[in-house]
């Protein structure tokens, strides 16, 4: 009662007051929490004193006395690596992404059918680097960056609202000391028509949920009475178009999925259900040529059926090869490689081979200051003389290792300053050695290529123990203990239990 009553003297004029009254000499923590809450608000409104809403306190050019800003665009491997190892005592971080977490794309394809839960593969940037939520000067922000303006050292973003209607996007501008380009790439259409709108991509865990939701859901309508022949066959025929690894694994899973689940909660529809897996050249075509052959045997035992060819169209029910093939499906799932963001094609840098954002061998973009770039995003320079390294986890991911110590190192030269590194001698380049490939095709069946290229000797394996060994290696190689423990979990309750088919 004492609270209704005090909140009925507040009055409308004395709730605005309270609302646009800032506390100057307030904690930076809270300085935040206010913005985070009120500045949606005030952007639909304008402000009465004509404040600019584009600059937030905060995030103005670094001063004497405070750490150096290290502003990092994307939260994917190689973004997520470099935030894990920078040293927070030298640096503030400013993390900007459309999402808040990390996907462990590895096993992305597992939570598409059931094997995994989605929470699994998502790991929250604030547990990868805890200083974000914690660290005055150290902030998160789902939004984009629209452009960058080298010369005054900022990037401009404009936040995303999810397509809400009573929110209204909004932009603001960032001060960085050093700049940190790790926004990925997006997947490759090539220009053919109609893969937007019909196919479902599998790069992000929205893209997982929605290919288990329209698989479920062709699942139920094809047992549904007044359907036809032709109609349950399309419903149930999933079609996967590109043969790299992320198209092999979730080809495995899904003939792993109609095979032991299908068959005994749907059976009535069991003999329907189709996977093709379409590719132009040869599947997996950096694995040695024994586990290529031992991959397409074990596909094909487990029912997956291969076509070799180019997609020139694509339907709504129906793609079109360029033989004149029509392939009718009810699952279009598209995996054949990654291009260029329009983001980094709009920026005025350098361009190393495939658009990529050029770098030299410390991942610096050399022609303008304190910028640099790793992951899929990037890519050598053709002066350096070295090729553009392929778009991989594990790439992406030593590459964020490495510029971390090196971002730490400059630091502690006091380097960490904007313009202040020019003379500060940078060490050891980055080099890059492959450790290998690994993918799974299956229940019990997977393949290991310990090569460290396409054409050296090394040792390959397949079958149960190479299974093992991919479990065990991605299973230590998910980043906290909290997601290794929900992915064992879901593991035991799959073998055990079988695979969750409930379309939630």
């Amino acid at each position: 009662m004492f609270l209704i009553k005090n909140l009925r003297r507040i009055s409308p004029t004395t709730s605005s007051a309270l609302i646009g009254f800032r506390n100057t000499g307030s904690p930076p923590l809270s300085s935040r929490f206010c913005t985070t809450l009120n500045q949606p608000q005030q952007v639909q409104t304008p402000a009465p004193n004509g404040l600019d809403r584009s600059r937030y306190e905060g995030l103005a050019p670094t001063r004497e006395g405070e750490k150096p800003r290290v502003v990092v665009l994307g939260s994917g491997w190689a973004g997520c690596r470099l935030m894990k190892g920078i040293d927070t005592s030298i640096y503030d971080v400013v993390c900007v992404s459309p999402r808040n977490h990390m996907v462990f794309t590895p096993l992305l394809a597992s939570t598409c059918v059931g094997t995994l839960e989605f929470r699994s593969v998502a790991e929250p940037i604030s547990r990868i680097q805890p200083a974000i939520s914690r660290e005055p000067g150290s902030f998160f922000f789902l939004a984009n960056c629209s452009r960058l303006d080298a010369d005054s050292h900022e990037v401009h973003c404009e936040t995303l609202t999810d397509g809400l209607n009573t929110l209204k996007p909004w932009k603001f501008k960032i001060a960085y000391d050093k700049l940190v380009v790790a926004c990925g790439a997006e997947a490759s259409t090539f220009g053919i028509q109609g893969v937007l709108e019909n196919a479902i991509f599998l790069r992000e865990v929205h893209h997982a949920q929605e290919i288990r939701r329209k698989l479920l859901l062709n699942l139920m309508l094809s047992d549904t009475p007044g359907i036809s022949k032709e109609e349950k066959q399309r419903l149930l025929h999933c079609v996967v178009v590109g043969g790299g690894p992320t198209g092999v694994e979730f080809s495995g899973e899904l003939s792993d999925f109609i095979m032991k689940d299908v068959r005994q909660r749907y059976a009535h529809v069991k003999d329907d259900v189709h996977v093709t897996l379409i590719e132009a050249k040869d599947i997996l075509s950096s694995f040695d040529d024994r586990l290529r052959r031992y991959a397409i045997k074990q596909l094909n035992k487990s029912g997956v059926r291969f076509v070799r060819g180019i997609v020139k169209d694509v339907k709504p029910q129906k793609l079109i090869l360029d033989d004149g093939t029509e392939v009718p499906y009810g699952l279009l799932v598209w995996s054949t490689g990654v291009g260029p963001s329009p983001f980094v094609s709009s920026l005025d840098l350098p361009k190393a081979p495939g658009g990529r954002i050029g770098i030299d061998q410390w991942m610096r973009v050399p022609s303008v200051q304190d910028v640099f770039a790793i992951g899929d995003c990037s890519g050598y320079l053709e002066t350096t003389g070295k090729p553009t390294l392929p778009a991989l986890a594990q790439v992406a991911e030593r590459e964020g290792k490495y510029l971390a110590n090196l971002l730490n190192e400059i630091g502690k030269a006091n380097g960490g300053r904007a313009n202040s590194a020019k003379e500060i001698a940078l060490g050891v380049p980055f080099v890059y050695k492959h450790l290998g490939s690994m993918a799974t095709i299956g229940r019990y069946k997977a393949l290991v290529d310990l090569r460290e290229s396409k054409d050296a000797k090394g040792i390959s394996m397949t079958g149960f123990v190479s299974w093992f060994i991919w479990r065990s290696a991605y299973l230590t190689r998910v980043i906290s203990w909290r997601n290794r423990f929900y992915v064992a979990i879901n593991w035991f309750t799959t073998f055990v239990f079988g695979r969750d088919i409930s379309r939630i």
